[in-house]
């Protein structure tokens, strides 16, 4: 935040003086005021100096001890910027200010008195001390702080009236040779309705009347009207209850201070000196981060204290509102909006777009939060002051900016902004859709893998087949196989479409009735797929144009199969022995076959099965993205942990101990690609609901607004 423009009052009633403030940072070699009066600086203007160096909580330094170092702000932004333009920066080490060439020998005749004369004085023989120290030091920030400390010295500061946004002020009272004064800064409209007098170019002092009101207001305006955030300076010399008021706890007029009730009516009839214009520049990504917002169905809305034709210029700039959009509907003073009646309320809030809340105090925000609570929207505000502490609290989300947030609001709050930026509310929302998704991938990988493993017993059980996976194969495939695919899913990036799809509802169901249907579907595929394998083996000596019969096991019908258990009963059965890996299985007696024989049978089963949760897995990778968009190479993670997987398998395959433990034999080049041939077909299916599901997504959104607004009825 820098000043732009400072606007002094001129030698009469109807004039002022504008001045174009250069300069972006703090850096003291970076800035300098156009049209400047060279060699002179007039009581208006010092007093106007005066006023923003001491009625100031803010600090500049350099930060690193290198020429490489630079400048940052400590306090208020708009308090920093300043004091920055109060005080000395240096240009190839002459003794420049922003305002006025100060140190060098001035125009002291323009001081209308000897007071004023000795300030002067006094200010440049501690800035001249000052500065040669600082330059000596190589640490050149102390430029500023040399001329703060100047001002803090000539008028020491003994009391502060802190801001409050009822007064939209901050005043100091300060101790000097001609006695005790006021200072104060705040709204411009603030000080002019408490101010009676004004300060022009040679300091006198003039009655405010409405010609001179209305030259400040178009002041006012113009300044607003360029997004710059507006402050007025005033004082007063007349304090008879701080006369001898010194800091004293004890003084009578200490009591006054500890009821800030009692700030308006001590900075009552103030004199006006003038005002600067404060550039706020919005970062270069917000106003791309309000269109993502837009376009993510999230709306933004505006409640800010400045100015009505500040705010609304700014919202422009950032993009709420458009270059030459009519926004009279859609901007209101925090004032006006509470004279509303509460219907109307709800009507405005409920409006599409962008809104505007200027001039609003904290009693207005909590009434908006509240409001749009009551309409079912979920709410996150912004805010850094005390004052918005309540609001914080009172929103589904408050964040708190971790720069110059106060520590009330960021324990009101439920997110801290590291970096005070915007965009990052926008990244974290973004980041949060992500997350959920990866949250519903797990499930729906899980769920679906789960529910067909059911359905496998269950089949087995229904058509009355021989068990085609024993306990200890299930419990591999529950707790080592599916582990590492369902650990990766949470490191899936975000969709490409994930910001341009709207927010879901608070009360929306992790499972919708869609998304189990397609559960379903997969569960059922799974355990067909795993029980089918089982029972072609038993059935078919080929499949799919794949030779099964390399082995030499003997084929039964399906109705053998199924009736497996009344084998003792069937005449001139029998079982030929076939090769299983490096042994030979042979039967002592042939009904062994559908036992101690299902060995390859039951190993393809287990083989399908965790290949085929590997394909689901990459099913996994978006809720209705197609792989074509979201290839599996997105995650690398899942590439590698469906790699562990399968690496885990052929270990307890090819491994001869472990493949006794676990009841399965090694497969041949044949049986694995009627592996592959069976488990694909699960990308296949999912691709297809995924297609569904996007061509019917708009009905099943309006479905749910229909029935959302039915039961709201």
């Amino acid at each position: 935040m820098a000043v732009a423009k400072l606007v002094a009052m001129g030698s009469n009633t109807n004039a002022v003086r504008s001045y174009d403030v250069q300069g972006t940072s703090y850096d003291p070699f970076d800035g300098k005021i156009l049209n400047w009066p060279v060699g002179q600086l007039d009581s208006n203007l010092q007093m106007i100096a005066k006023i923003a160096a001491i009625c100031n909580d803010a600090d500049v330094e350099k930060a690193g001890q290198d020429k490489s170092g630079h400048y940052v702000a400590h306090g208020m932004p708009t308090e920093a910027a300043l004091k920055f333009v109060a005080c000395i920066s240096t240009h190839y080490f002459l003794w420049h200010t922003k305002l006025g060439y100060l140190v060098v020998a001035g125009n002291y005749s323009t001081f209308a008195s000897s007071s004023q004369y000795h300030e002067l004085i006094v200010l440049v023989e501690n800035m001249v001390l000052l500065c040669l120290v600082s330059v000596l030091m190589c640490n050149f920030y102390t430029v500023i702080a040399a001329c703060a400390y100047t001002w803090n010295k000539i008028e020491q500061r003994i009391a502060t009236l802190e801001f409050d946004r009822d007064r939209k002020s901050m005043g100091v009272i300060v101790s000097s040779s001609t006695g005790n004064k006021l200072l104060v800064k705040g709204a411009v409209e603030s000080l002019l309705d408490r101010s009676s007098h004004v300060q022009l170019l040679d300091g006198s002092v003039v009655e405010l009347d409405q010609s001179l009101r209305a030259v400040i207001l178009e002041s006012l305006h113009k300044l607003s009207s360029n997004a710059l955030r507006v402050l007025g300076f005033a004082y007063k010399d007349d304090l008879p209850e701080f006369a001898t008021y010194d800091g004293d706890e004890d003084h009578p007029a200490h009591k006054l201070l500890l009821k800030p009730e009692t700030y308006s009516s001590i900075e009552s009839n103030l004199v006006f000196v003038g005002l600067a214009g404060l550039r706020d520049p919005p970062r270069k990504e917000v106003p791309r981060a309000i269109e993502d917002c837009r376009t993510a169905g999230i709306r933004v809305m505006v409640i800010t204290g400045d100015n009505k034709a500040t705010a609304e210029a700014i919202c422009r700039d950032i993009g709420v509102f458009g270059r030459h959009e009519n926004i009279s509907s859609r901007s209101l003073t925090g004032k006006e909006f509470m004279e509303l009646s509460r219907q109307d309320k709800e009507n405005y809030l409920n409006q599409d777009g962008g809104l505007l809340f200027s001039r609003a105090e904290p009693r207005h925000k909590q009434e908006i939060v509240r409001l749009l609570k009551d309409s079912g929207e979920v709410v996150a505000m912004t805010g850094d002051g005390v004052n918005d502490a309540p609001a914080l609290k009172l929103a589904d989300i408050g964040i708190a900016m971790g720069i110059a947030g106060t520590e009330v609001a960021k324990e009101a709050s439920d997110m801290v902004l590291a970096d005070d930026n915007f965009s990052t509310i926008v990244s974290a929302v973004g980041e949060g859709r992500s997350i959920y998704n990866n949250m519903k991938a797990f499930i729906r990988y899980m769920i679906s893998s789960n529910i067909g493993e059911v359905a496998c017993i269950f089949l087995t059980a229904a058509l009355g087949i021989p068990e085609g996976l024993i306990p200890v194969q299930l419990l591999w495939v529950n707790l080592v196989t599916d582990g590492p695919p369902a650990t990766a899913l949470g490191f899936n990036p975000p969709d490409k479409d994930i910001m341009k799809k709207p927010p879901r509802r608070s009360d929306d169901s992790l499972i919708s009735p869609w998304i189990l249907f397609r559960y379903l579907v997969i569960g059922a595929y799974v355990g067909i797929a795993t029980v089918g394998i089982f029972i072609i083996w038993y059935t078919r000596s080929s499949f799919l144009g794949i030779d099964l019969s390399g082995d030499g096991h003997s084929l039964v019908t399906y109705s053998q199969l199924a009736n497996w258990g009344q084998c003792s009963t069937w005449n001139n059965f029998t079982a030929s022995p076939f090769t299983a890996g490096n042994q030979e299985i042979k039967f002592d007696n042939p009904c062994d076959y559908f036992q101690t024989g299902k060995i390859k049978a039951m190993t393809l089963s287990l083989s399908v099965l965790v290949a085929i949760e590997m394909f689901n897995s990459l099913n996994a990778l978006s809720e209705d993205g197609s792989l074509l968009t979201m290839p599996p190479w997105v995650n690398p993670w899942l590439l590698l942990a469906m790699s562990i997987s399968f690496g885990l398998h052929f270990l307890i395959l090819y491994v001869p101990f472990l493949a006794q433990i676990f009841g399965i034999v090694p497969l041949s080049l044949n049986e694995w690609l009627l592996v592959l041939a069976v488990a694909l077909p699960v990308i296949l299916i999912d691709e297809v609901l995924k297609f569904v599901g996007r061509c019917t997504s708009g009905m099943r959104s309006s479905s749910s607004k229909r029935s959302l607004k039915h039961k709201e009825e």
